[in-house]
């Protein structure tokens, strides 16, 4: 194997540690392989990398730390205690390093969410990967590279500087979504507990369902249909990448889609991809699948899942549905000839129509968020923080799950204006109207008006709280202090003409296999897309030619890359591989800046 010369790995700088006693330094490490992990809690491509590194820490646990670093994309990210609260629920079993400033990330020259760094026992770098994907060339590498430091001496096995936080127990532990049942009482998908819950009306546990992986979504079906198929909730088994169906009579679960691997682009539909919501509209169980950036239906009489929007790439791009780009739609609201979806990446509140047109209503790309009412104007636009939930209110308005902006905001179709129903909420991630049962009398009173004469309040999960709460539907909030942020990430320098090259080398083992069609994929567009004269679109070579206009001058390119690997010997039964990530990288022209732009999708240094 080549390899370039050797560089030492910075120093691990940053505001303070969690899940160990006290600082880490890469000397204390010395010894041992240390594998850096750049994530972000929001990012559900990170989320899969803390997933598929478990098999390869529990393998080396003597001769491996790997150590999390924590670089935020939003500004809530960068609060302390929601890093604590999202290491937890998250099961991350590592330490990790607080870095806001992104000083450690520039130091490595990260420039994804997520990036793994390898460290060598005498701290040098020796490999890097974007993206996920990856554990299995991370477990090649180390098998050859453990080997070899034993021989030479330099490896010396130790314990784990992990340390776990103490929990305090709760009923619920990060409830993501809920549902009402005819009965009165409430189900619950309970997230950090690996279950959905029932609660009576009082809130107390009537009992415990679990066999899913962190669920985030829950369905009621319609009761003739769920008489004819045996079961009543469709649930989305998020970390588990299934489907279950939920028969409340007895409890029982059946799995109807997924086999618990995650999907990748070798595997068709057959496989699922962290569906984090579900939905009944227009005959069909819709799906959220955020680790894809799609929209799926679930036909239950047939058990037939299919992609029903998205190209898979992340981002914002309306315009019909195999056309149009998601980022992690994370809750489905049906309204009508129209479903309201709330697209957390990109701080949106978005739709699609009965006709499969997809459109938004507020946001407007990956790296712009904020905390603003209004309907834009001299104001600028209305703005989201990653918004987890939505849910459509008795008067046809839609209420938003402002998530990492702590509130509920209400956006109204007819106006076209978004205000504020509440704040100071913990994380609320979903929502549901409840008529007839608000807290009390003058919660009823408020919210007379918003349900024709019924008393209504909505009933919102907060998530990092561990609760439900109960928020009236009459009130509107005026939040002085707004604001609008755009993700700050080092601005890259370049020519006017510059060649792209995707960095890409098959792990130990394996090789790049063609035999049937191309082995990589490469897509480039631009905000703006003025940006591009020329060298956008869809390819299957990882290097191109990008000419760029100097009268735009800067903005960010959008590449998404893919490459698949197959075991060097070949032959039935060979396993194959595919490596993903998409980068938003923001450039500008300048002279005399390089005209070749690397980005690292994976390989030794």
């Amino acid at each position: 194997m080549s390899r370039r010369p050797r560089v030492r790995a910075p120093e691990l700088v940053g505001r303070g540690w969690l899940n160990t006693d006290g600082p880490l330094a890469l000397r204390d490490l010395r010894g041992r392989f240390v594998l850096l992990d750049f994530w972000t809690f929001c990012c559900v491509n990170c989320l899969h990398v803390l997933d598929e590194l478990r098999p390869v820490e529990e393998q080396w646990a003597e001769e491996l730390v790997v150590v999390g670093v924590h670089s935020p994309k939003f500004v809530h990210e960068a609060d302390p205690d929601a890093l604590a609260a999202a290491v937890e629920r998250y099961s991350v079993h590592h330490p990790v390093l607080d870095d806001p400033d992104l000083v450690t990330w520039q130091a490595y020259t990260a420039r994804a969410w997520p990036t793994l760094v390898l460290i060598d026992p005498e701290g040098y770098v020796v490999a890097q990967y974007a993206g996920e994907g990856h554990a299995h060339a991370v477990a090649a590498l180390l098998e050859e590279l453990v080997a070899e430091h034993r021989e030479r001496g330099t490896l010396q096995p130790a314990g784990s500087p992990y340390v776990p936080p103490v929990v305090e127990p709760t009923d619920l532990r990060f409830p993501a979504s809920a549902v009402p049942l005819p009965g009165g009482s409430v189900l619950v998908a309970d997230a950090g507990h690996d279950e959905v819950v029932e609660l009576d009306a009082d809130g107390a546990v009537v009992r415990r369902v679990g066999g899913s992986r962190e669920p985030n979504g829950l369905c009621l079906l319609p009761s003739d249909l769920a008489a004819e198929v045996g079961y009543d909730v469709v649930v989305a088994d998020t970390v588990g990448h299934r489907l279950q169906g939920l028969t409340l009579a007895t409890g029982e679960t059946r799995v109807l889609a997924g086999d618990g691997h995650q999907a990748t682009d070798l595997d068709g539909t057959s496989r699922l991809s962290s569906p984090w919501d579900v939905a009944w509209w227009r005959g069909r169980v819709w799906i959220a699948m955020a680790g894809v950036h799609q929209l799926w239906t679930f036909d239950p009489r047939t058990g037939d899942v299919e992609v029903a929007a998205g190209t898979s790439h992340e981002g914002l791009l309306d315009g019909p549905g195999p056309e149009a780009w998601f980022a992690q739609t994370s809750r489905l609201a049906p309204a009508g000839d129209r479903m309201w979806l709330a697209d957390s990446e990109t701080s949106s509140l978005r739709w699609i129509d009965a006709d499969g047109q997809v459109g938004t209503a507020v946001g407007s790309g990956l790296f712009e968020f904020g905390f603003r009412d209004g309907a834009g104007g001299a104001d600028g636009p209305a703005l989201l923080q990653h918004p987890l939930g939505v849910t459509v209110l008795p008067d046809g308005s839609v209420a938003v799950c402002d998530t990492y902006n702590g509130a509920v905001r209400r956006w109204d179709p007819a106006t076209g204006r978004l205000t504020t129903l509440a704040t100071d909420l913990a994380e609320p991630s979903a929502a549901y109207v409840e008529v007839g049962g608000a807290a009390d009398a003058a919660d009823a009173a408020d919210a007379a008006d918003n349900a024709a004469g019924d008393a209504a309040v909505l009933v919102v999960v907060e998530s990092t709280a561990h609760r439900l709460t109960r928020v009236p539907l009459g009130r509107e909030v005026a939040r002085a202090g707004g604001f609008a942020h755009v993700t700050q990430r080092p601005v890259t320098e370049v020519a006017g003409g510059v060649e792209l090259v995707v960095s890409f080398e098959p792990p130990p083992g394996q090789k790049v296999d063609d035999r049937f069609g191309p082995a990589a994929q490469l897509v480039v567009e631009a905000t703006p897309p003025a940006l591009l004269r020329s060298g956008s679109g869809r390819g299957t070579d990882l290097t191109r030619v990008l000419e760029l206009d100097p009268h735009v001058g800067e903005g960010v390119l959008h590449v998404a890359a893919r490459a698949a690997s197959c075991d060097a010997d070949g032959g039935e039964g060979a396993a194959c591989r595919m490596h993903q990530q998409d980068w938003g990288v923001p450039v500008r022209i300048a002279a005399g800046a390089p005209a070749v732009l690397e980005l690292p999708l994976g390989g030794a240094s």
